[in-house]
């Protein structure tokens, strides 16, 4: 894909990444990048998971869709602004942890635009919404250190300028004053929901990047799945450890088994190729794991005979 896109940055931000990258030994640099992943996919479905099939499925979908809000926001307005990363037109900075590790870096359908950070905007809304929902000490020192070691690992590993971050945290802020504010003035989950999916439609009609279908297949797919099992599933939450333990790596694992199998009928070339054909099949994949993890996996918590004997027996 050719190289497009807007470069515009403040001088500060440059020489800021170039010192960090210079004077940060390898060593430093491969402990700040992990904290990129508090911030990415996988660490939000666990906990994600964690919440909605093991403790409090409230909690859950309070915090899913707070993130899952900030995670759609944020990618429009990255292609309004479609902002290069930072490594595309500074040779002195470097892309040392990828967004999408299988994809050409240059990529930008795939690698996505730079301004603001989807990683920042994750994290905070994430243990935001956390902190939040269930106010103390311990989830709200959390809400501050981990959304800015997000977003300092985001600016280390060249993925991001810093004034990226700082309003990739706006709009992850934003998400958690703004949901929960709609949810308190609109009564009816129809109408809740249909507002939400009515502020995410728009990107339909010009994003080109990937992060946006895919937040508004998971969008579309935990509301359908909420519905689904609100009136029709019931499952109950559990604070067994075992149970817990296994209903959150069954769904991960079903997450990610589902993924890889709804590729298959998909050429590699057709999936990467950027097109709106593409695009919306990455929405409609995404939609049916959430909705299939999220509704139809819980009814078979019931089900796994040897862990109810064994809570029975606590």
């Amino acid at each position: 894909m050719p190289l497009t896109g807007n470069a515009f940055s403040f001088p500060w931000e440059v020489s800021l990444m170039e010192f960090l990258q210079t004077h940060i030994p390898a060593a430093g640099i491969s402990v700040i990048s992990f904290f990129s992943m508090f911030g990415e996919e996988l660490f939000m479905v666990l906990v994600l998971g964690l919440l909605y099939w093991g403790i409090d499925k409230r909690y859950g979908k309070y915090v899913g869709l707070n993130v899952l809000m900030g995670t759609i926001w944020n990618p429009m307005a990255k292609n309004i602004a479609m902002r290069r990363r930072p490594y595309f037109d500074h040779e002195g900075i470097r892309i040392l942890r990828v967004v999408e590790p299988e994809a050409d870096i240059y990529d930008i359908s795939a690698q996505g635009y730079s301004f603001p950070s989807g990683h920042s905007t994750c994290a905070a809304g994430l243990f935001g919404s956390l902190a939040r929902y269930r106010k103390n000490k311990a989830l709200t020192a959390l809400a501050v250190a981990l959304p800015l070691l997000v977003g300092f690992s985001r600016v280390v590993v060249g993925a991001h300028y810093p004034t990226d971050v700082l309003v990739g945290w706006l709009f992850g802020a934003l998400a958690i004053w703004i949901v929960p504010l709609l949810r308190r003035r609109i009564q009816s989950d129809f109408s809740f929901y249909g507002v939400l999916l009515l502020t995410a439609l728009p990107g339909i009609f010009f994003c080109r990047s990937a992060d946006y279908f895919t937040g508004l297949g998971l969008l579309v797919g935990f509301i359908v799945g909420s519905v689904i099992e609100e009136r029709y599933v019931r499952f109950s939450n559990t604070r067994h450890p075992l149970r817990v333990l296994l209903r959150v790596a069954g769904g991960a694992a079903l997450f990610f088994v589902l993924n890889a199998l709804l590729k298959r009928p998909f050429s590699a070339a057709f999936l990467a190729g950027g097109t709106t054909a593409a695009l919306l099949v990455r929405t409609a994949r995404y939609a049916l794991i959430a909705a299939i993890d999220f509704a139809v996996y819980p009814m078979a918590f019931d089900r796994i005979a040897p862990i109810r004997r064994l809570e029975a027996s606590k």
